[in-house]
């Protein structure tokens, strides 16, 4: 196996591995987001917790696609593949905020003093819970969509290591994502409304393209080599004094 398919097996299976660690940290946080009484109620904590590790996985799967790939996308355009990496590790920071959040949730259900007021305890959870969901709007929603999908699709375009056809998903999704995270911002939609909805799903197809194209099939392999010639052909400027 060469280096540069070992590349696209270990970028594949993490991206896959973003949707699994996504998929199941948003399923295991049911309990606290989506009762407005969590903090007074029995709680779910372990879910939480679990979801919580699950979007630790995913913090390390992202930054790990990002990292894999830098070494060859520069090769293309260095300040776009350093941007690409830049909005991954931004994109990881308010996912951490928004686990932060939900585990100060558990904290405020679990040491809540007797004879506090209810109302307040469910004030901050839910201020709390508002926290996450901004993150994940500003994480996954804004930074996932300008990095991953309009810089590394355009990256992919360029190189023709991918399908251009597909790479495009991620050319326009990405920005229809970024799009859809504005419109919440300034109230145009409501968050999870169908419009926000329709507006990710190119950019979940360019996500899943990737991860199973790279998996299985890996890089095209002459534009692979034509971007290591690129590379081999640049003559260092103190080299060339």
């Amino acid at each position: 196996m060469t280096s540069t398919r070992k590349t696209a097996l270990t970028v594949g299976v993490l991206f896959i591995l973003t949707f699994i660690t996504s998929i199941a940290a948003a399923l295991l946080y049911g309990p606290v987001v989506d009762d407005p009484n969590y903090v007074l109620g029995a709680g779910a904590d372990r879910r939480v917790f679990l979801g919580a590790f699950m979007e630790l996985l995913l913090i390390i799967t992202n930054m790990g696609c990002a990292v894999v790939l830098f070494p060859l996308l520069k090769r293309q355009n260095e300040m776009l593949s350093l941007g690409y990496v830049v909005a991954r590790f931004a994109e990881c920071t308010f996912i951490l905020v928004g686990i932060l959040a939900l585990l100060a949730v558990v904290t405020l259900r679990q040491d809540a003093v007797p004879g506090t007021d209810p109302g307040a305890l469910v004030a901050v959870g839910q201020s709390l819970v508002g926290i996450n969901r901004w993150t994940f709007l500003l994480g996954p929603g804004f930074a996932d969509g300008i990095g991953t999908g309009l810089i590394l699709g355009w990256l992919m375009y360029r190189s023709g290591i991918v399908s251009r056809r597909m790479a495009l998903f991620g050319v326009v999704g990405g920005p229809l994502l970024a799009i859809s995270g504005i419109a919440v911002l300034l109230g145009a939609t409501p968050q999870g409304s169908s419009l926000q909805g329709l507006l990710t799903i190119p950019e979940i197809v360019w996500e899943a393209f990737l991860g199973l194209w790279l998996t299985f099939k890996g890089f095209n392999v002459a534009r692979a080599a034509a971007l290591e010639t690129r590379e081999h052909d640049i003559v260092p400027a103190y080299a060339a004094a």
